[in-house]
């Protein structure tokens, strides 16, 4: 990893873009601790912020609740995730509509996991948008929306081989996409080559690295194996012992995470992605560290 020259933090939070994502809650301790992250990073003015979306609608009620929350008690730009598994062209494209009437003017579209779970065969609805092409597509005939989608720099699971599905991200681009954002992963040599495969295969659209914060090792290297994200061992290995030692585990995280971060700005990244899983104060440390402050960003978007 590059030598990274501190002294320049205070100059990285002009020309870095964050978005944040959350998941709808559960219950209503879970509700608290939504609100909880999504006040306590709403002033770091994130260029938006997304709420998951559950197969075949499964979340619609908990989604559109937390979204109808954020754009009408926030200042924040709320995005919503869109899956069509499940759902038929009608259902989805009222959901859409349902979404829009909130106030909400950004997607991000996603064919969604088999309602099996992962790992087992995608079907698609008979009746329904066989893809995430055809859901962005769906979603630029309804409206003038800011669409992202899905990227992979390991490759989908499901995809053959990287040609395979670097054909599909173009699918998508073709459809009306404006920027991908990516699964998230632990080697940045991974990430540019990735990248360096997407562009000439002639995409040019934004690809936002996706920045996952440790908050628990052991479940997310039980979800990275499900989804085909590489674990290295040098990064099991930081986290080695620390089962029982949040605070510790909570250090830890955020070096690395911040390490991350700081590599992909030397190489030119200016966005990123953070999976929040809900809980802020990691994401909010490491934007810290690159510079993003309290009401910096909205005072230059003012200027």
């Amino acid at each position: 990893m590059k030598d990274i020259q501190f002294s320049r933090r205070s100059d990285l939070g002009e020309r870095i873009g964050v978005s944040f994502e959350f998941f709808p809650p559960k219950t209503d301790a879970m509700e608290a601790r939504l609100w909880e992250a999504v006040r306590r990073l709403e002033p770091l003015s994130p260029r938006f912020v997304s709420v998951t979306y559950g197969a075949g609608g499964s979340t619609k009620a908990r989604t559109t609740s937390s979204l109808a929350r954020i754009c009408g008690e926030s200042t924040l730009d709320a995005a919503a995730h869109l899956t069509c598994v499940d759902a038929s062209r009608a259902e989805v494209d009222a959901v859409i509509h349902e979404f829009a009437r909130l106030g909400v003017r950004s997607f991000v579209a996603l064919r969604g996991d088999p309602a099996e779970g992962v790992g087992t065969t995608y079907r698609p609805h008979p009746d329904g948008y066989r893809n995430t092409a055809e859901l962005v597509a769906a979603l630029r005939r309804i409206g003038d929306f800011d669409v992202s989608v899905s990227a992979y720099p390991e490759k989908h699971p499901e995809s053959a081989d990287f040609a395979t599905d670097i054909d599909v991200l173009k699918r998508k681009v073709d459809a009306g996409a404006t920027r991908a954002i990516t699964q998230f992963f632990f080697d940045n040599d991974v990430y540019e080559r990735y990248v360096e495969r997407v562009r000439r295969a002639g995409i040019y659209i934004p690809i936002v690295p996706g920045i996952l914060p440790i908050q628990n090792f052991r479940q997310m290297a039980g979800f990275a194996g499900r989804c085909g994200t590489h674990v290295p061992q040098w990064l099991a290995d930081r986290f080695d012992g620390l089962d029982n030692d949040p605070q510790t585990h909570a250090l830890i995280a955020s070096a690395v995470a911040a390490e991350q971060v700081l590599d992909l700005i030397e190489r030119g990244v200016e966005d990123f992605h953070f999976y929040t899983m809900n809980k802020a104060d990691l994401v909010f440390a490491i934007c810290h560290l690159i510079g993003i402050r309290p009401g910096a960003q909205s005072e230059r978007i003012a200027a």
